[in-house]
C-alpha cells in the first residue's frame, strides 16, 4: 500500500510539473520568438514516475513587422493552442485520477487502523 501511495504523490508531482509547463506555454503565447516547453514522463525504478522538460525549437509563423530598421520578418511563438488546451485536459484529469488513489489508500489504512483500534 505503501508504495501506491508513493507512486501516486510521483505522478502527482510529475502531472503538477505538466501543467504548469502547459500554463507557461499559454501565457507566452504571443511572446515573439518564444519556444515551447514540453515534460516527458518516464517510469522510475521504484514504481514512481519522471518527469524531464525540454524545449520544442520548431521555429514559429514568421510575420512582417515595422521596426525602426523598416519592415522586418519577426518570428512569433511557436506555442499551438489548440494542441495546449486538451494537453492541459488530460494532465488535469490523470492528476485527479492520482489524487483520487490517495484517497482511497487513506481510507484504506483508517479502516484498517478503526479494525485494530
Amino acid at each position: 500500500m505503501i508504495s501506491g501511495v508513493a507512486a501516486s504523490l510521483s505522478a502527482l508531482q510529475a502531472y503538477g510539473t505538466r501543467m504548469a509547463s502547459t500554463g507557461n506555454n499559454i501565457a507566452n503565447m504571443n511572446t515573439e520568438g518564444f519556444k515551447k516547453g514540453r515534460v516527458l514522463l518516464s517510469d522510475q525504478q521504484s514504481q514512481g514516475v519522471r518527469a524531464r522538460h525540454e524545449k520544442v525549437n520548431t521555429p514559429g509563423p514568421q510575420v512582417m513587422e515595422e521596426t525602426p530598421n523598416g519592415a522586418e520578418m519577426i518570428e512569433q511563438s511557436n506555442v499551438d493552442l489548440s494542441e495546449e488546451l486538451p494537453e492541459m485536459m488530460l494532465n488535469q484529469h490523470a492528476f485527479s485520477a492520482n489524487l483520487k488513489t490517495l484517497q482511497v489508500a487513506d481510507e484504506m489504512t483508517r479502516s484498517l487502523l478503526d479494525i485494530k483500534a
